[in-house]
């Protein structure tokens, strides 16, 4: 019964990592229509940007969040200028089939610029604290995993209280709803676009540092982040941007049964399977509107 808790447990905390990355996804795409291929290299950046701090400067990873968070945001807004502000102008589907046709080429370019400069070798970081962590009942509790299960919720509350209590995140949210009534309201469309893929930069920055953590950093991870973050996004609902931590946990706490029942092998398939099982339940997603 302990294993079984104990692989219970590092599913949730697992599930907060897919949670926390499908964040940012989930805000651009709600808000402006586009699907973001990239925004795994984004995370990835964005761990190597903590792991540098901390081999270099002796950061530590959770607080190293204070300069990636906003040097990422920086970068979002570059991008967004650069690229995706062109992208705008078009109708809902040609945004998202451009979309991801640029933030494609953005992959290629931004996976090979980071193995030029750091090199394809894995690489992670271990902290005074890592391995470390409390016994419940038997169960190990790491320190590092609570502290992004703990961040993870802290990133969603924070998140909300700025969609739903300040000028810039209602027009955000507004922008999400009606693009067009937003307008006949005063809404900046172009400053809410350009806020909001610089936000979602930041929320692959925070992801990131907990990747970095604790599962390791390489140039090629973006892709497959991007796609699991891609699943839960999905699975929470296209228009969910708060369910897709939800949502991430579910996927955790699948892939953890999967490994209970049928062998680490087959954690993957078990996680997708019940992926397509809700979604044949629910095409709208577990928190989308139907």
């Amino acid at each position: 019964m302990t294993l079984i808790i104990q692989n219970l447990v590092f599913g949730l905390f697992v599930g907060s990592i897919y949670g926390i990355a499908a964040v940012g996804l989930a805000l651009v795409f709600g808000v402006m229509k586009m699907l973001n291929i990239a925004h795994g290299e984004l995370l990835m950046i964005g761990g190597y940007v903590s792991f540098w701090l901390f081999h270099l400067a002796g950061v530590d990873p959770f607080l190293s969040l204070l300069i990636s968070a906003p040097l990422l945001f920086g970068l979002g807004v570059v991008l967004h200028q650069v690229l995706y502000r062109h992208i705008a102008r078009f109708e809902t589907e040609q945004k998202i089939k451009n979309s991801m046709l640029v933030s494609f080429g953005l992959v290629l370019i931004l996976q090979n610029l980071a193995q030029q400069m750091w090199t394809a070798d894995e690489r992670s970081i271990q902290t005074a604290y890592s391995g470390v962590g409390a016994d419940v009942l038997g169960v190990a509790l790491p320190y590092t995993r609570m502290a992004n299960l703990g961040l993870a919720l802290l990133v969603v509350i924070g998140l909300h209280l700025f969609l739903s209590r300040t000028y810039l995140g209602k027009a955000i949210r507004a922008t999400a709803d009606e693009w067009e009534s937003a307008i006949l309201v005063g809404v900046n469309i172009r400053q809410t676009f350009l806020i909001t893929f610089g936000l979602s930069a930041s929320l692959a920055a925070i992801a990131g540092a907990l990747v970095v953590v604790g599962y390791g950093l390489s140039p090629s991870i973006g892709l497959a982040w991007t796609l699991k973050a891609l699943v839960v996004v999905v699975l929470a609902g296209t228009g969910s941007v708060f369910g897709v931590v939800p949502a991430g946990l579910l996927l955790g706490l699948g892939e953890a049964v999967s490994g209970i029942i049928a062998g680490p092998a087959y954690r993957e398939v078990f996680g997708l399977l019940i992926f397509v099982a809700i979604l044949v339940v629910r095409p709208q997603g577990l928190f989308g509107r139907a």
